[in-house]
């Protein structure tokens, strides 16, 4: 089981060792310390942005459930057809509704499968009588809420990221640089040795 966590550990540096160098020992304390840093901003960056988005959400949720009522339409002539492209047709029905204040407003609306004269289909109607899109639902809220988390995760993660990134290009040049230095003495010493 270690086989498999090791090399994660090992490409990050997160593991102690004798034969680390002070570079490894150093690329491990800032990635300690970036991470620290990332998880003391990003845990409470996004759960503040998650509760003000559903805060948002739920007030939405409640102005449109305020402004729009839930009625049912009755088909007075069906079967009307318009053509929207040349490969896509709308199909609309001549329907009547109560309105908000108990007039009964007609209009063309969407045709609903199998509309026939004298079907109702249920339909939702702004303040004024007009059709308008059902309200916002809770699952909205939701979603909303945890999109905005993760923006905020990822945007305290993607600078953190990039900076390990550097770090570690960094660390790498100065590994490479150490181990071409110990190959030249190794060479040096190595022609100074023979007769």
């Amino acid at each position: 089981m270690r086989g498999y966590r090791r090399p994660w550990r090992a490409r990050l540096g997160l593991y102690r060792s004798p034969l680390r160098r002070p570079v490894d020992r150093v690329q491990r304390r800032c990635a300690a310390a970036l991470l620290a840093l990332a998880l003391v901003v990003a845990l409470p960056l996004a759960s503040l942005l998650a509760a003000r988005a559903y805060a948002t959400g739920k007030r939405a949720e409640a102005a449109e459930r305020a402004a729009r009522t839930l009625v049912l339409a009755t088909a007075v002539d069906a079967g009307a057809t318009h053509a929207v492209s040349e490969r896509y047709y709308h199909a609309s029905v001549k329907a009547i509704w109560p309105v908000p204040g108990g007039a009964v407003r007609e209009g063309t609306l969407p045709a609903w499968k199998d509309a026939g004269i004298g079907d109702t289909h249920p339909i939702w109607v702004d303040e004024h009588g007009a059709p308008a899109v059902k309200p916002r639902p809770h699952s909205r809220s939701v979603s909303d809420a945890g999109y905005a988390a993760s923006a905020a995760l990822l945007a305290v993660a993607f600078p953190a990221g990039l900076a390990y990134w550097l770090l570690r290009r960094r660390c790498d040049r100065r590994r490479a640089a150490l181990w071409d230095a110990a190959w030249s003495r190794l060479d040096s010493d190595a022609g100074t040795s023979t007769p």
